[in-house]
């Protein structure tokens, strides 16, 4: 299934700009916020339902683990999507995320973004 609504939180301009492009292009509702905070507006204002969270780990004020807390305690049936510039066993090995959670590395291609995110929308 498309049409799938992604939030997609983070705080670097280009890459922002450039995944939304590429979730976009493959048929997805993308709401877009610069931070947690940000997010959270959006996400309280959204009437329809937000199936995923595509959140960077690493973002001033609040990390995506804490706005994926937050965020599930309003949208249980939220899945989530970890992006990190930071290798995937680096970022586990220092307790940021658990392992086994949903992970994508920056810088990523368009079809790594939106393979992941298909996985993710897609597990029961």
């Amino acid at each position: 299934m498309r049409g799938e609504t992604i939030l997609l939180v983070e705080d670097e301009e280009a890459l922002r700009s450039a995944a939304r492009r590429i979730l976009d292009a493959a048929g997805y509702t993308v709401l877009t916020a610069e931070d947690g905070n940000n997010a959270l507006l959006i996400a309280a204002q959204y009437i329809g339902d937000v199936h995923l969270l595509l959140t960077d780990v690493v973002m001033p004020h609040m990390s995506g683990v804490a706005l994926a807390e937050k965020l599930s305690n309003v949208r249980p049936m939220l899945k989530v999507l970890y992006m990190s510039g930071y290798a995937d066993n680096a970022v586990v090995e220092h307790c940021v995320l658990v392992a086994g959670t949903h992970f994508v590395s920056k810088p990523f291609t368009n079809e790594d973004l939106t393979r992941h995110v298909r996985e993710v929308l897609d597990e029961t």
